[in-house]
């Protein structure tokens, strides 16, 4: 068992395999897939716990600087005391597993554009060979935010049989026209930088100014109306307006600030890949998710009030689609002044829900859905 407070992680590791054929018929391998794992499998590998990352995140999900670092752990809402939980970085990323900044076997380059276009299923196909891997035949449960909420609904699609439940957050099963748009303008700021190239800019300039402005667009939708006037107001920086085009309100230079950070970190065309894949991703039709009479598959679907990138109707369509399937849903809309950040920041009203969901799918109580959206 875990010291309490502390998490049992070896750190990054890397799986390679020989290639998956994708949704678009073309073969992309071989692939390596980064993960870290958290907690202790026990002997008989039913308690394992997917974590899915949302769009610009890795494998380090626990552990000191993860970014869920306060939901996986010892007594957490993902409990490693208890549970043995995977995360692994989705391929098309940048954080370790194969996407377009790595080299294509047929160049010795890196695959840039050239890489082929995936989807959200091709990310979960990529993930079922890891679990294979580790030797695990059954998820206990698959959870994330955002993209990673689709990518969990994505497994339930895709191998219901080896799902026993599934908590999507903060996320939908198809993206808008309002997403859709807002994806596209991130995408061609980044294809409007001269030094983006046809995608060809590596070993050289690199798209930072584009990047970096489609970050700040995103980073406008993970926020409220009421968290931006409730951190920023509208206070003006050095005391006063310099009458120049530059950064006089402190809104204004938190942005620019969020922008220059994450072009150290990510890749302008992981950007354009991964922000096309969930754009393409669509699971409202009949047949998409499993009822209760193909798989008994638990569901637990948490959305926020303020969360307008993802908003409540969203989720709440997602309900009525699994309860006309007759599947087991418990929902709950947290009410969160933080907009769609709000998976990462809500920590202690998820953790009750969340530990409470999950311990009693293991020990397979019957979840009573005694909240509503």
């Amino acid at each position: 068992m875990a010291v309490p407070g502390n998490i049992n992680s070896a750190g990054t590791k890397y799986y390679k395999f020989g290639g998956i054929t994708l949704d678009s018929g073309q073969f992309l391998g071989p692939i390596t897939l980064a993960y870290e794992t958290y907690g202790r499998l026990n002997p008989q590998k039913t308690n394992v716990i997917l974590i899915e990352h949302a769009f610009s995140g890795d494998a380090h999900a626990g552990g000191p600087g993860g970014w869920w670092q306060e939901m996986i752990g010892p007594g957490k809402a993902f409990d490693t005391d208890h549970y043995y939980v995977i995360c692994s970085n989705v391929i098309g990323g940048c954080q370790g597993s194969t996407g377009p900044s790595s080299l294509d076997p047929q160049t010795g380059k890196p695959y840039a554009v050239d890489f082929p276009l995936i989807t959200i299923a091709d990310m979960v196909r990529a993930q079922k060979e890891l679990i294979d891997h580790l030797g695990v035949h059954r998820l206990l449960a698959v959870a994330g935010g955002s993209m990673g909420g689709m990518l969990a609904l994505q497994w339930v699609s895709s191998y219901p049989q080896i799902v026993k439940s599934a908590i999507p957050i903060a996320t939908t099963l198809k993206h808008s026209p309002q997403q859709i748009a807002f994806n596209e303008v991130g995408r061609q700021a980044i294809m409007a930088d001269p030094a983006w190239n046809g995608g060809a800019y590596y070993g050289r300039e690199k798209p930072e100014r584009g990047l970096a402005v489609a970050r700040m667009i995103g980073h406008i939708t993970y926020m409220s109306d009421k968290s931006m006037e409730e951190k920023f107001s509208r206070r003006l920086k050095d005391n006063g307006p310099n009458f120049k085009f530059s950064n006089d309100f402190e809104v204004e230079g938190y942005l620019k600030y969020k922008g220059d950070s994450f072009v150290k970190r990510f890749d302008a065309n992981s950007y354009l890949y991964l922000s096309k894949a969930i754009d393409h991703f669509d699971l409202a039709d009949n047949r998409s998710l499993p009822g209760n009479s193909e798989a008994a598959i638990r569901f637990l679907i948490l959305a926020f009030s303020s969360d307008w990138l993802y908003p409540l109707y969203q989720s709440q369509e997602m309900v009525r689609h699994l309860r006309r399937k007759q599947a087991d849903v418990t929902s709950l809309e947290i009410k969160s002044s933080y907009g769609h950040d709000a998976f990462l920041l809500e920590v202690e009203e998820q953790t009750r829900v969340i530990r409470s969901f999950i311990d009693k799918t293991y020990h397979g109580y019957r979840v009573v859905d005694e909240y509503e959206i």
